[in-house]
């Protein structure tokens, strides 16, 4: 059986075993532990162990993905907010934050200081946003929407082609 290298990833480095183990529940998120042990050559415990490491220190989460469409969000957009004045942005990723419509937040250079990508029920439902929620916030000086028609991939990093 192969005895893996202790696994690093509490100072930010993962060793080939986290990232094989990484790569299979990309492929399968609910893969057993039993059936990753013998893919990979290594104990069962080996791999509860490392599963519970790479949980602990954040390198994952375990979460059941939907798909908005089938739970009734139609409306999907790419929001970039400007913040004047700018020792203001802390404050505006804060209360953008706690937005349950808010699937990715980011602060960025360039024109705008914040972008977000939302998804809500209908148009109706993303205008309310802007408008009541996002445009109301102290120091939000101006938005600029996108909308997304179609989402065609959704996809996580391709770990793989770190190797």
């Amino acid at each position: 059986m192969l005895t893996p290298p202790p696994n690093n990833s509490q100072n930010g480095s993962l060793d080939e075993l986290d990232f094989s183990i990484l790569m299979l529940l990309q492929q399968d998120g609910r893969m057993s532990f039993t059936v990753m042990a013998e893919k990979l050559g290594v104990s069962i415990s080996n791999i509860r162990m490392r599963v519970g490491k790479l949980i602990e220190d954040k390198t994952i989460q375990i979460v059941g993905r939907v798909n908005p469409e089938k739970v009734g969000f139609h409306a999907y957009a790419h929001i970039k907010v400007s913040v004047r004045p700018a020792n203001l942005i802390q404050n505006v990723t804060d209360r953008l934050m706690h937005l349950p419509e808010i699937s990715f937040l980011a602060t960025t250079s360039g024109d705008f200081d914040i972008e977000v990508d939302v998804m809500c029920r209908d148009n109706t439902h993303l205008v309310e946003l802007i408008n009541e929620h996002i445009s109301c916030i102290e120091g939000v000086y101006q938005t600029k929407t996108d909308m997304y028609f179609k989402v065609l991939k959704l996809a996580q990093p391709d770990l793989g082609s770190l190797r």
